[in-house]
This record gives structure tokens, sequence and C-alpha cells, in this order.
């Protein structure tokens, strides 16, 4: 699965035993006894069959299951995307604590939580998105449904404001200079001036580089592929229109007046008049 620099810098953020606190605080401020002991990194990976992988999951104590996606640009099929999480989330909950689902006695599970943390300037994402919009037709009496958290920016600066913040200077640093490895200095140096996460990138400040400039060349090759594609689907779409219109002049033109017409070598003129005719 493809993923970008904002987005694993998140994960990878969020997975220090530090920084889950601190995002674990800032959902739950009443919670003053929460130690980083009681939190357990649960994100889903790419070791599933079906390739499911969430930006980060967190268990806290045996009470609650915390699924939080990061996303720059607006998605509204999140809590489809988070839904599947969750299933998957609690599929491996079961497994690995020998829980039995056909007994008489009833199981417990870890009440869930789900987040979606928006990063973009868009001033119209809603506060919450749910399973039901998603339903066609009437859902009202939906007998399933999912909840999605949207956090954003709100005038705060602890550690998710932070990352909201380093999210808006990555975006800034990669439109002045590109993808390079100076981009990547001047993002975790405007970081540190600024006071963004600066305790994380002083104390894994060549980890973060490394994952950054990763993601970096690998952006760089995904525009060459892309770059690639289309210009490959171009030259397919001139060389239908080459064939279409050489079949349509057969009819009225020789050979090799049609070649010196449209500037195409004869015997590809040829070899084209052979195969429809």
């Amino acid at each position: 699965m493809k993923r970008n620099v904002k987005d694993s810098v998140f994960t990878f953020l969020f997975s220090q035993p530090a920084e889950a606190k601190k995002l674990y605080q800032v959902l739950h401020p009443e919670d003053t006894n929460i130690t980083e002991a009681d939190i357990k990194i649960i994100t889903l990976k790419n070791v599933l069959s079906n390739g499911r992988y969430n930006d980060l999951g967190l268990q806290v104590r045996e009470l609650l299951i915390i699924l939080a996606e990061a996303q720059s640009t607006f998605c509204p099929n999140v809590p489809l995307r988070v839904t599947l999480y969750l299933e998957d989330t609690y599929d491996r909950y079961i497994q690995e604590n020998g829980l039995w689902l056909y007994g008489e006695t009833l199981v417990k599970i870890p009440k869930p939580e789900l987040y979606v943390i928006y990063t973009g300037g868009r001033q119209d994402v809603p506060d919450v998105l749910r399973l039901s919009d998603m339903y066609m037709g009437d859902s009202t009496h939906a007998d399933v449904d999912v909840t999605v958290h949207v956090l954003k920016a709100r005038g705060t600066w602890d550690v998710l404001e932070q990352y909201i913040a380093f999210c808006k200077i990555e975006s800034e640093m990669v439109r002045l200079y590109g993808r390079s490895q100076k981009t990547i200095q001047k993002i975790v140096s405007q970081c540190i001036e600024q006071g963004i996460l600066v305790d994380f990138f002083r104390s894994r400040g060549q980890e973060v580089y490394d994952v950054m400039s990763i993601l970096f060349d690998q952006e760089k090759v995904w525009e060459m592929e892309r770059y690639h594609i289309q210009k490959e689907s171009e030259a397919k779409g001139r060389a239908a229109e080459q064939v279409d219109t050489i079949q349509k002049l057969i009819k009225v033109m020789d050979h090799q007046k049609i070649a010196e017409v449209l500037q195409l070598p004869l015997d590809y003129v040829r070899s084209v008049a052979d195969r429809y005719q």
C-alpha cells in the first residue's frame, strides 16, 4: 500500500510510547492515572490476506481500543474503512485471548473509539462521520452504525495540534523545494524552531529523517510511474486513432497517398491495411 510522508510520520510518531500517551491524554484528559505501560500498540500491518493497514491502533488497558487515521485530503468513506479495521482488530483480539464465541458465557471485548485526524485546509469538514451516511436508501432504522470522530486544529498546542502543524510545514516546504534531502532538513529545522514536536525530532531525528527520505524517494518513483503510464496511454490513443483513420482512407485512397497524407511509414500503412481488409 502506498504511504505518504505525513501518514508515515503519524504512524511512527504515535507508535512511540511517550507520544501515544500524550495522544490518549488529548482524547481523555480526565484520565490522570494513565501510564505508558497501560498502552499497547495494535496497529494493523500488511500481514493480512486482504492487505488492510490502518495508521494507528491503541489498546488502553483492557477497556478501550482506539483506531485512528490521518488524512490531508478529506475522504467521506472513512467510516467503512475503519469498520473493516475494527473487524480485523477484534478478530485478532479474540484469537490472541483465546475467546470462545459459541459458548453460554458472555464474552467481554474492549470498547472502541474511532477517529480520523484531518490536517487539510477545508472548513466544511464535519465533526462526525457515520457509517449509516453511506447506506443506500433510508438508513433511519439501520441495525448497524459506526461513528468516527473527526479531529481538527482547534487552537491548542498539544501533541495532536503540533502534528497538524507539522503537516502544514511539510506541505509548504515540498511546495517550495520539492522532494529532496534539503527539504527534509528544512522541515525538521522549521519544526524545532517553531516548537513543533521538538522532543520527538531531537530524540528520534535520524529515524524520522530516514523514514521521510525513503518516502520522498518512493514518491518520486510513483510520479515517474504515473508519467510513463500517462505517456503510454496517450501513445496507445494516438495509435488507435491512426489505425481508425487508415481504415477509413483505404476505401478512397491508395497506400502511398495515405502514408504521405498522414506522414507515416508506407510499410506501417500496408500492415494496417492487410490486417483490416
